[in-house]
Order: structure tokens, then C-alpha cells, then sequence
């Protein structure tokens, strides 16, 4: 390694030391609420790729690979390092899966209002867009160092999506309201040991609240609350009645029922909790600090019923890790 070094500024480290630093990297990642499974990750190691269409068949199969018929599989694809000096392969997308968000000349976004810069730069590409509609999926960009964006439609029968209904109320499924099983993070930059990996992108499954309380509920997302809340005909004309609470609560209900339902892994917000405190435990008994952003553990819905908002965090970055990096279309 050291001769390595000396020759070109870096090294290529072995099958094992990728492994197993990728797991430490999910482990000392402090905003993940999933970290009790950490050695359960599943590694790809895809360095040899040298082209963005292999890259693109890579992610493809990681995608059904993970999504495994709905019992999800944590899994990380790891690309070729990023060298000294020189700008790594990037993924313009966030996640793998993600919907269109279009935006109209009155200042509203049909679709998902997180992905319009996103979607009017792969639309400057030269993609035309799918049905306009509220799900559209995005295509993955791929961007070789030195290399132009390539684009790239994913193929429909990789991507499992699940229609939401809800337990009780038949009409919450006529919304016509979906979102997809597998959580991919594809826009962050994996550190082992010095060595940077720009494409290297992992899943877990979902905890419920990420996709009830923020990507379908939050108001600058999807903003379904009040949508629910006129066909559950509670009262919206004052915050007191609580409606936003009640309404959040059975979108919540409606995404761990029909996620059940297709038999596809999630796991509530309250379980979550408590597998951290347990993974807090295990840490505690190998002799290690656990570090964690208090912000991000604790669940964006019911926080303080759940044992982690009641624990002081320190918020340290360590590596191996996992950090964020600019978007590639505003560099």
C-alpha cells in the first residue's frame, strides 16, 4: 500500500477491506435509525466498471437484487474510486427511484415539488417526460469523469411500486396515491480508509414515517394531509382541532397497512426506536461510542413517545462514513 502511495497518491484496497469498511460506514453514519442491521449488508463490488452503460446495468440489477420480491435486502453497489485531483463518477440522482416534479407556469408542481430542479435539468438533456403525471419515474443520469451526463430509462418491471389503501377508509384508495418499495441513497460520497467512492449506492428499507409523514405529508412534498383530512370531513378551519394529527396518523396507518399488505418490508417508527436503543446497547457492550443526530433518529411523527427523544446525542462524524455531496447540475 505504501509503495502504492508513494507511486500514484492512493491505493486499491482489497475485497475485504471494502466490505467490511462500507459496513463500518453504515454503522458510524449518524443519521440512520436503522444501524442495528449494519453487518447484515450485503457488498457489490463493481470497481472494475469503466463506462456509464455498464454502471447503468449495475443499477438495474441492484435494484432487483435489493428489491428481492419485496423482502428487501440492504445492499451497497460500489463503483470506481474517485483519484487524487480529478472529479469521481456521479449519479445526479438522490435515490434511484424517484417521481418527476413539474412545475406550472402558476407556480404549482404536478408531482413531487423536491425533484423539479432535478427534473428541468434532465429535461435541458433532452428528456421529454413521461405522462406529466404525479408519479412519473425519473431516469437515472450517470455522469463518467471527464464525461458528458448520460441518461438512461429504467425498465419498468425492476421498480415495485405499491398502491396505498387504508385499513378502514375505502375511499383513501380511489386517491390513486403510490410510492415505491425501495430506498436507494445514490447522491453520497462513500470514505474508507482515504479512499473516496462518489458512486456508491446503498438501501435499507423504509421506516413508515418516511414515506407518510414526510414524502406524502410534508406541506413543501406531496401535502396529502389536507386532501385526507377533507375526506375524513374533519374540521381545517382552525389548527386547534387538530386535523393536520389526525390526518397524518391514517396516511401513516394507510402506508404500513398496504406495504404489509403487498409483503414488502417496512418497519413503523415505534419498532425503529427501539431496535436503536437495543443497537445503542450492543455498541456499549463492544467497547464503542455511539454517535447520532438527534434530529434524524428521532421519528418525524410522535417523537416524544418514542424512547430515543429522550436521549441526549452526541453528533460526531467518524470514518469510514458516508457524506453528502453537491448536486452535480449546480457545480
Amino acid at each position: 500500500m505504501r509503495t502504492e502511495l508513494e507511486h500514484s497518491g492512493t491505493y486499491w484496497q482489497t475485497e475485504e477491506e471494502l466490505s467490511y469498511g462500507a459496513m463500518i460506514a453504515w454503522r458510524n453514519n449518524t443519521r440512520c435509525i436503522g444501524r442495528l442491521n449494519w453487518q447484515t449488508l450485503q457488498v457489490r463490488d463493481m470497481r472494475h466498471l469503466s463506462t456509464a452503460q455498464d454502471i447503468f446495468i449495475e443499477i438495474v440489477e441492484h435494484i432487483r437484487l435489493a428489491t428481492n420480491g419485496g423482502k428487501i435486502r440492504s445492499m451497497i453497489t460500489i463503483f470506481a474510486p474517485q483519484h487524487p485531483g480529478y472529479p469521481g463518477i456521479r449519479i445526479w440522482n438522490p435515490q434511484f427511484i424517484r417521481y418527476a416534479g413539474y412545475r406550472q407556469a402558476d407556480g404549482t408542481v404536478i408531482g413531487d415539488p423536491l425533484h423539479t430542479e432535478l427534473t428541468e435539468a434532465v429535461r435541458q438533456l433532452g428528456w421529454q417526460g413521461a405522462q406529466g403525471g404525479p408519479f412519473d419515474l425519473l431516469p437515472i443520469i450517470i455522469q463518467m469523469p471527464g464525461h458528458s451526463p448520460e441518461l438512461f430509462e429504467l425498465p419498468r418491471d425492476c421498480v415495485l411500486e405499491v398502491a396505498l389503501s387504508h385499513p378502514e377508509f375505502s375511499w383513501f384508495a380511489e386517491l390513486g396515491v403510490k410510492w415505491h418499495a425501495l430506498p436507494v441513497i445514490s447522491n453520497m460520497r462513500l470514505e474508507i480508509g482515504g479512499i473516496s467512492y462518489t458512486a456508491a449506492p446503498f438501501n435499507g428499507w423504509y421506516m413508515g414515517t418516511e414515506i407518510g409523514a414526510r414524502n406524502l405529508g410534508d406541506v413543501n412534498r406531496y401535502n396529502l394531509l389536507p386532501l385526507i383530512a377533507k375526506a375524513m370531513e374533519l374540521d381545517t378551519r382552525s389548527d386547534r382541532t387538530l386535523w393536520k394529527d389526525r390526518a397524518l396518523v391514517e396516511l401513516n396507518r394507510a402506508v404500513l397497512h398496504s406495504f404489509a399488505l403487498a409483503g414488502i418490508t417496512i418497519i413503523d417508527h415505534h419498532t425503529a426506536a427501539r431496535q436503536f436503543v437495543h443497537h445503542e446497547k450492543h455498541e456499549r457492550q463492544a467497547g464503542r461510542a455511539l454517535y447520532a443526530d438527534w434530529g434524524w433518529i428521532v421519528p418525524p411523527m410522535s417523537g416524544s413517545t418514542t424512547p430515543v427523544f429522550h436521549i441526549p446525542y452526541e453528533n460526531r462524524q467518524i470514518t469510514p462514513n458516508f457524506f453528502y455531496q453537491d448536486d452535480p447540475w449546480l457545480e
